[in-house]
């Protein structure tokens, strides 16, 4: 359980710098900003309790904010993201079911899975974050090919964290 936590708090940690530091100076036109933070919340397990998911959630989107001078915007999209998991898992759950204890990744699941996974969260993350940024429907589909651009970023660097974290 120790050991457990304390992964966690590393991955928090390295998460949040690596988009502090990297990743928040990636911008391509104003179209591309990958927000790998995300994977944060992707990597909890499946079993999680849903107060604690939505917690964690908050506390990472705020983090977010404070380091990006974004008032609560992160910390919004963060949270739907974090509500809208549990109905994503249920949504793309295997025939026999999620093993007890197990985290989801690409090793557990499969390339297929984990894909289908990440996209549609970083989907609902994104298509939030953006659209409170913008505000309005008056750049519309301008706001929404930044949301496809940097959503394709996002679960591309993902995919390869992921791809490194297990060494396969």
């Amino acid at each position: 359980m120790i050991n457990s936590i304390l992964r966690f708090v590393l991955i928090f940690i390295l998460l949040i710098l690596l988009q502090i530091l990297l990743f928040n100076n990636i911008q391509f036109s104003g179209y591309v900003n990958p927000y790998v933070y995300l994977m944060f919340i992707l990597l909890l397990p499946v079993e999680i309790p849903s107060w604690v998911l939505l917690l964690l959630s908050f506390a990472t989107g705020l983090v977010m904010d404070i380091f990006s001078g974004s008032a609560g915007m992160h910390t919004s999209a963060t949270v739907l993201a974090g509500f809208v998991r549990p109905y994503v898992l249920r949504l793309i759950s295997p025939r026999d079911g999620y093993e007890t204890g197990s985290d989801p990744s690409m090793v557990t699941y499969g390339f297929r899975w984990f894909f289908t996974y990440v996209l549609l969260i970083v989907l609902v993350h994104h298509t939030t974050l953006f659209y409170l940024e913008v505000f309005r429907f008056a750049d519309f589909f301008r706001t929404m090919l930044r949301v496809l651009l940097s959503s394709l970023f996002t679960v591309t660097f993902i995919l390869l964290i992921e791809y490194y974290r297990r060494g396969k």
